[in-house]
């Protein structure tokens, strides 16, 4: 076999967004597209001669066919091998797992996370270092350049290899190891939480409904949740990944998770409900009766972390990004540890993480974490909660209530406007930034407020400074309101709107969430004028 050099020009839309670069599945299918973009993420890494990759995404359409080129163009590239998962698979967790588990120099990861799939769905690659975690922004940075450079990419002249059987093959020189995707991350969760006692727990006549949305999460949470751990065949549903999701959005939260959310909200409800998204790293956490809010779930796996073995001596600190509650920062002041607040985006816990400043950290678009990986971890974040179950001895619903009486209660909620026009999306941030002077002191319903700022993050590591992370408007009645565009869609602009108030009086822990949030919500609109602005007198999702 041999390596050609194939002539190429560059694409002007390769630019990576926080989760690597992310497109409808055609713009991916052009011919030289992918190959562009992986060439140019090679061409960045140093020293990668005779290295250790690891390739695997999380079962979208195209995911084979991806994983097929990246291993050919890794074998001319010098690679000595490539850890591949069987069938293409590794869910983002477990990537980050085998990345640090056998010294991999880095990862190719494909995904688009919690975006449709499918053949007009989309698609995502994004490379992940060698801590295990998202490529940090310098390095994002300069694949970006590359990629506006390229003249070339290598490829090997070789056949597809079976990626269907657990053993190795050849590509020239380079060794490809097809590894079974869930061993290495199922042997690190029997280190860090007590699978003992959660078997007594489902012996017990536990009832728990795990749904994988049709996603790569299905054969970790089947092979843990069923096979090692003993729930009853049936706990997972869902459970086979599919190209398209089977047609669903997999995104774990109320409006995309329904069926779940209906079932644990019914009066034969299990005792615990729990679901995961496209690619493994997001989770939905569902008490009877009660949707327990991602901030409050990293809050309470917080409080609770030291009755799991990998938790026992206690906490370094947690952190959070800044639009979520800050639920856990009253936790770690209970715990004497510190808190930090970042930047939306996995990789600003990264920093913190290898640094051992914290152990655990989370954001409230249902991502939860700690520093056996540099990814949040869907299925982590469940099992941890059943270990605090087995630990405890009582419901989540209890938990939770609990939690709030001894913290209060952050009352949260997101509203999010999808594929709403970039220049209305732009125009709506400059108008909230040219307003930040006059804010404070101004009367908004029975709302004042107090502060209002553009965050801007100091990362406390490495001094490395990341401005206009979205806008902060507090008010005196202790409620906030953060704004801020996403950057994991592929069409259009999405505004992001965080609403939160926090109760602490006995009488106001269990009230209807949308009557306590009314007031800032309304606020909310008003401030950045979104009906005038977006055209948008309604959100697309609120979760």
């Amino acid at each position: 076999m041999t390596s050609r050099h194939v002539p190429t020009s560059p694409f002007s839309d390769q630019k990576p967004g926080t989760s690597g670069l992310r497109k409808k599945v055609p713009v991916f299918r052009q011919p030289r597209y992918v190959e562009n973009f992986v060439q140019s993420i090679f061409d960045i890494i140093p020293d990668r001669e005779g290295a250790t990759l690891v390739v695997g995404g999380d079962g979208r359409f195209f995911n084979r066919e991806v994983v097929q080129t990246t291993l050919k163009l890794a074998a001319a590239n010098g690679f000595g091998r490539v850890l591949v998962g069987r069938a293409g698979l590794l869910s983002t967790p477990a990537a980050s797992c085998v990345i640090r588990k056998h010294g991999a120099i880095g990862g190719i990861v494909l995904s688009a996370s919690h975006n449709p799939g499918g053949p007009d769905g989309d698609f995502g690659i994004k490379f992940n270092a060698a801590n295990g975690g998202p490529a940090p922004e310098s390095v994002t940075a300069a694949i970006y350049e590359r990629t506006k450079a390229i003249t070339e990419y290598r490829i090997a002249d070789a056949a597809d290899l079976d990626l269907d059987t657990v053993g190795e093959a050849r590509i020239d020189g380079m060794v490809v190891s097809v590894i079974d995707p869930v061993a290495d991350y199922a042997a690190l969760m029997q280190e860090l939480i007590d699978f003992d006692a959660i078997r007594r727990l489902f012996a017990s006549g536990f009832r728990m409904r795990f749904d994988a949305m049709s996603a790569v999460t299905g054969p970790y949470a089947t092979a843990i949740l069923e096979g090692a751990l003993g729930a009853p065949a049936g706990t997972v549903v869902n459970g086979t990944p599919e190209e398209d999701f089977g047609g669903h959005h997999p995104d774990p939260n109320p409006v995309h998770a329904h069926e779940l959310y209906e079932l644990m909200l019914g009066a034969d409800a299990p005792d615990f409900g729990a679901a995961s998204d496209g690619d493994g790293d997001r989770n939905m956490i569902v008490a009877p009766g009660l949707f327990v809010t991602p901030s409050d779930s990293l809050a309470i796996l917080s409080a609770h972390a030291h009755r799991a073995p990998g938790y026992a001596s206690g906490l370094a600190g947690i952190a959070r990004s800044m639009p979520t509650s800050r639920a856990a920062d009253r936790v770690a002041a209970s715990l004497g540890i510190p808190a930090y607040e970042t930047p939306t985006g996995w990789k600003f816990f990264g920093t913190l993480l290898d640094a051992g400043l914290i152990t655990l950290c989370g954001e409230e678009s249902a991502g939860t974490g700690s520093n056996h990986v540099r990814e949040k971890d869907g299925l982590w974040a469940v099992l941890l909660w059943l270990n605090v179950l087995a630990a405890t001895g009582k419901r989540a619903d209890a938990i939770v209530r609990e939690h709030w009486a001894a913290f209060g209660r952050d009352y949260y909620t997101r509203h999010d406007y999808e594929e709403i026009e970039s220049e209305s999306a732009n125009r709506l941030m400059e108008g909230l930034r040219a307003q930040l002077a006059s804010l404070p002191g101004r009367r908004i319903g029975d709302l004042t407020v107090s502060t209002a700022d553009d965050f801007r993050y100091v990362d406390p590591v490495d001094g490395s400074v990341t401005a206009q992370q979205g806008i902060r408007i507090s008010f005196a009645e202790d409620a906030r309101v953060v704004y801020r565009l996403s950057g994991t869609g592929t069409a259009g602009a999405t505004l992001r709107v965080y609403i939160e108030r926090y109760e602490n009086a006995p009488d106001r822990l269990d009230l209807t969430p949308d009557v306590v949030l009314a007031p800032v919500v309304q606020a909310a609109r008003d401030i950045a004028d979104i009906a005038g602005i977006t055209g948008r007198s309604e959100p697309s999702v609120i979760t």
